[in-house]
């Protein structure tokens, strides 16, 4: 809202500086202004720009109308820190410069003091009380010119010239560009820090006193930094502003992505917020775009295990299913599978919620659930494009289900996830959704679930002796803990952050749908006689891969008891 500018209009026009042609003129200017930019410039902008009135008008009559106070920006110094309070293309949206701050509030040279939403908008992007002044409106911009580098040239550096201290002190000889304003820098670093440091997602937790900021590295949540709470709302609006999200609601969860580049490399960020007791929480996803690295190979399997998925995957119809909890690398194992696949004689469509990763040659279809688009309904469209190969993000609900396993049961290789504790429990939880037995007895042909547990440093691995548990659950497990010299655990380093671990590795239990099994299913035999039959036909639980894992010196034994504690009471 223009308001005080554009009662400018009105005066001039009863003072007889604007004829009714005029005041046409710039109504059908303002029109097509409004059409083209984001932000529709003011009536009495529209008239200096045809030059009817003249900026020293303008004030004048907002001075006299509403008493407004009135400063001069010629020859004046702007302390930095009160300039990084808002990035330059920021200001220039606003018509506004940041000119001094008294306390906890901000004052700021505005072209129309009397712009309510802007005042608003510009409160929530500072995180500061807002006290507006008038400035003429070619005065402002070429202060902004000065401070943040022209439009044209958004590169050169922020004037900073010497001065001394308080509100209206400058900072000595120092030259920053308008992108290395505080808040954006401050951002910017949280997440190259993070890419840096392998972090899959970023915290950003407002508390009752302090806004905290964690990383979750290798699974686990580690505080990085506790910053004042007056950092909070800049902060989160910044985020919010780069994830595409609206600064103006705070009542309602959001969702959107960032791009950024760290290093040479890009990483997708998926943005969450969510508003809480004392604020808006932030967390962000991190996803390497160019780190991921789709090789059956690289997963983990061991080897019998990785030649039976090739087997699978490699046949022409029947589901596979990928279970486990959330994080557990399902989607990786997905895309693995696809990747092994991915010819240019097969065609292959997915449908996800959100596209994660983007494969090429495949075709990806994200759900857009406020359209319509659900995963039922994206899979119903997909058969109808004659593909060799579907995979579904997630089987949430009985449609979804049904219309995977009829498409497995018509010539379709169909891979997707479920949420189940181990791999026969895929099955329980097919029937629970309302899926006939014989219907899953004749379209699954395997099931993979699987759980991450850290990896041991290579930098401060030592090898040391089994214990006495460990002994135990070998023997339980029929390995032989006496030749098991490659047990290690990592003693600590800079690398490691001092924890002893270093990136994560999966862990597996491979579930195969053979004749017997195949019967079982379809008698809707409960899941502890399923499990059994499955233990007696060669399938290696979780627990039984971890184990192998430990011997082999890759992780602990306190990280499989710690990702397998469901299996001490099975």
């Amino acid at each position: 809202m223009h308001a005080g500018t554009d009662i400018v209009l009105d005066m001039a026009r009863r003072a007889g500086r604007l004829t009714e042609e005029e005041l046409a003129r710039i109504t059908t200017r303002q029109q097509e202004l409004a059409a083209e930019q984001e932000r529709a410039p003011s009536a009495a902008e529209v008239a200096v720009s045809l030059e009817l009135l003249t900026d020293e008008e303008c004030c004048e009559w907002m001075v006299a109308e509403f008493a407004l106070p009135r400063v001069s920006l010629t020859g004046r110094a702007v302390a930095g820190e009160v300039l990084g309070l808002l990035e330059g293309e920021q200001a220039r949206r606003y018509d506004a410069l940041p000119i001094e701050l008294r306390d906890d509030t901000l004052v700021l040279g505005m072209a129309d003091p009397l712009d309510v939403d802007a005042i608003d908008d510009l409160a929530a992007l500072t995180g500061r009380l807002v006290e507006p002044v008038l400035v003429a409106r070619g005065e402002l911009r070429a202060a902004l010119d000065r401070f943040y580098g022209s439009a044209e040239e958004p590169e050169i550096s922020v004037e900073m010239v010497a001065g001394g201290d308080g509100a209206d002190g400058e900072l000595a000889g120092t030259e920053s560009g308008a992108e290395d304003a505080p808040i954006i820098r401050r951002l910017r670093g949280i997440i190259s820090d993070a890419s840096r440091r392998r972090a899959s997602d970023v915290h950003l937790e407002p508390l009752e006193r302090r806004f905290r900021v964690r990383y979750r590295i290798d699974g686990r949540l580690l505080e990085v930094e506790g910053l004042p709470k007056r950092l909070q709302l800049p902060l989160i609006s910044r985020a919010k502003i780069m994830a595409g999200m609206s600064i103006a609601e705070k009542r309602l969860p959001q969702d959107g992505r960032i791009q950024h580049r760290v290093d040479g490399r890009t990483i997708d960020l998926r943005v969450s917020s969510v508003p809480t007791a004392h604020g808006e929480s932030i967390v962000m996803r991190l996803l390497d775009t160019e780190g991921l690295n789709p090789d059956l190979a690289e997963l983990g399997l061991l080897s019998e295990d990785e030649a039976q998925l090739r087997r699978f995957v490699g046949q022409s119809d029947g589901m596979v299913l990928v279970t486990g909890p959330t994080g557990s690398g399902k989607t990786t194992t997905l895309y693995s599978c696809l990747h092994a696949i991915n010819r240019p004689d097969r065609k292959i469509i997915t449908v996800e919620d959100p596209v994660e990763y983007q494969l090429s040659g495949v075709n990806q279809v994200p759900v857009r659930s406020e359209v319509g688009l659900s995963f039922a309904a994206a899979l119903r469209a997909m058969l109808r494009q004659a593909p060799n190969v579907v995979m579904v993000g997630e089987v949430r609900d009985r449609e979804t289900a049904e219309i995977a396993i009829n498409a497995s049961l018509t010539g379709h290789l169909v891979f997707s996830t479920l949420h189940t504790n181990d791999a026969p429990g895929a099955v329980t939880r097919l029937i629970d959704l309302g899926v006939k037995p014989f219907l899953i007895a004749s379209a699954l042909r395997a099931v993979v679930a699987q759980r991450l547990v850290r990896r041991v440093c290579e930098g401060c691995a030592e090898v040391e002796a089994p214990s006495e548990m460990a002994r135990a659950l070998f023997a339980d497990a029929g390995l032989d803990a006496m030749g098991t010299p490659q047990c290690r655990r990592g003693k600590g380093c800079a690398d490691c952050n001092q924890t002893g671990y270093r990136g994560r590795l999966a862990i597996f239990e491979f579930f195969v749908v053979n004749e017997t099994i195949e019967r079982m299913i379809h008698d809707h035999v409960d899941l502890p006689t399923l499990r059994s039959a499955a233990l007696a036909a060669g399938m290696r639980s979780l627990r039984m891969d971890g184990l192998r894992k430990v011997q082999l010196g890759l992780t602990t034994l306190d990280e499989i008891l710690a990702a397998t504690v469901s299996e001490d009471s099975a």
